[in-house]
């Protein structure tokens, strides 16, 4: 594979402007973005300053009062445009998010048609925001009055998106903010902010109230965003560790913080391995098992586990690790050479503690092979901590019992997967969990755009989901009206 030393173009290399007021403003200073997989530098992002992120949030609080009062069919067409606008443009985003994160090109335009969901999901729900009538009947004091709940915008949204995911979850802000009559400053992730800039010139080309939409780059405007008191709400997607952070700095406002997990999915008895081994093996290792809910850990029924494992085996080898901007790939790049040191790290730590390495193991450049380890426990990093690259761990089990135990006691609550025949293994598994999600014959990766997905515990608090991300960024407010 290529150098993953970065090569200097900064002088030619395009400059990405911010978003502020509905004007293109170019920044001050930069940065060099690099593709990890050819080492090259793509384009310069701004490293935005404290004077250019003051102009962001006074246009949002500015503007936070003309989207409130948008009617919900004008903000729903004009998500609708940027829902067309996006059809035109997808093949065009799909190759910056590869060039910018290493991401495998086939997982990229799936990762742009989901978007398309995600707007038009998002428009839909901007015509369908509802309260609700609290019947007063039941006691005398409320005896012949009227009482209702009714949904009102919070004001300015603070948004904060990661590399992974970077447009679908940039997505997942905007959207739902502007449908519910919200002003929003976006910050991109530093190592993806092209396919951020992509999004934001949809909105100002689908007619979007000037500084309804603003965004802003750099690792420096995070937390000064989410310290401004006049952020209303913030919403974010990254790490547990910088969401503890945030949660910590937001005083009595509301966030959404779709954090970290560690995937466990589990093969029970009855399983049919013909199914989940193959659909284990892609989603381990799909956008280079970079994703919160990626399959980890796979918790396989002993009477199962030598079938399973090289059926597994077998699913992994077969998926091409090579040039994102290859068709044919499967699996790209980590999204820095650093991150993908980190995972040989763990890895090689867990097979000097007697871990088996199946297959893979190897790191080429910012590439790490895809990887499957048995002979692990759960006190390894790749079992209890967040791996967050191509590898996947599998244990085997005699009782369900100390699996759903493990699982519910782990720091993480994000997704669980469970393959098995069995209704009552089902209703078991769901009953006894504490996590987030519980998807039923299918993996932990398993995801939909228009479902509430989030977890608890470490892996975050709040939904996302157009209509979820809606509930959170609006006002519940009380009408009473004595007759």
């Amino acid at each position: 594979m290529p150098s993953s030393a970065a090569k200097s173009a900064s002088d030619q290399s395009p400059v990405i402007p911010m978003l502020i007021n509905g004007e293109w403003v170019a920044p001050s200073r930069v940065y060099d973005v690099v593709d990890p997989y050819r080492g090259e530098v793509v384009w310069q992002a701004p490293n935005t300053t404290a004077a250019e992120l003051e102009k962001a949030i006074s246009s949002a609080v500015a503007a936070k009062k003309i989207i409130a009062a948008m009617p919900g069919y004008e903000r729903a067409a004009i998500l609708r445009r940027v829902g067309a606008l996006l059809a035109e443009r997808t093949a065009h985003i799909a190759e910056v998010m590869a060039r910018e994160t290493g991401k495998a090109l086939r997982d990229a335009n799936g990762e742009v048609a989901r978007s398309q969901d995600t707007i038009d999901l998002s428009a839909e729900e901007a015509i369908r925001i509802e309260g609700a009538h609290v019947p007063l009947d039941g006691s005398q004091m409320g005896a012949g009055k009227i009482a209702m709940m009714l949904r009102f915008p919070v004001g300015v949204v603070a948004g904060i998106t990661p590399f992974n995911a970077p447009f679908n979850l940039a997505c997942h802000k905007v959207a739902p903010a502007i449908a519910a009559g919200n002003s929003i400053v976006l910050k991109a992730s530093p190592q993806a902010p092209m396919v951020v800039h992509e999004l934001a010139k949809m909105f100002v080309d689908a007619g979007c109230p000037k500084g309804a939409v603003n965004v802003v780059y750099g690792a420096e405007a995070g937390p000064a965003l989410v310290r401004d008191p006049r952020i209303d709400f913030v919403t974010f997607t990254g790490s547990s560790r910088v969401g503890a952070d945030i949660k910590a700095g937001s005083g009595l406002r509301r966030v959404a913080l779709e954090l970290g997990g560690n995937g466990p999915t589990i093969i029970a008895a009855d399983a049919d391995i013909a199914q989940a081994a193959p659909i284990c093996a892609r989603s381990s290792m799909r956008l280079a098992g970079q994703s919160c809910i990626s399959v980890q850990t796979v918790h396989v029924h002993r009477s199962l586990y030598e079938p399973f494992l090289a059926a597994l085996v077998a699913g992994v080898k077969a998926l091409k690790l090579g040039d994102p901007l290859d068709q044919s790939t499967d699996v790209g790049t980590l999204i820095d050479e650093n991150a993908a040191r980190r995972v040989e790290s763990w890895v090689a730590e867990a097979a000097n503690q007697g871990a088996k390495i199946m297959t893979g193991g190897k790191r080429h450049g910012a590439a790490f092979e895809p990887t499957v380890l048995a002979n692990v426990n759960a006190t390894m990093k790749v079992v209890c901590d967040e791996v967050f690259g191509p590898v996947v761990s599998v244990m085997p089990f005699d009782n369900l019992d100390d699996v759903l135990t493990m699982i519910s006691d782990s720091n993480f609550g994000l997704q669980c997967g469970l393959f098995t025949r069995s209704i009552e293994t089902a209703i078991t598994t769901i009953r006894s969990l504490r996590t987030g999600g519980v998807i039923v014959n299918g993996p932990s990766t398993w995801r939909t755009d228009q479902l509430p997905y989030g977890g608890i515990k470490d892996s975050g608090i709040g939904r996302e989901g157009p209509r979820y991300a809606i509930r959170e960024m609006t006002d519940e407010r009380l009408v009473v009206f004595n007759m």
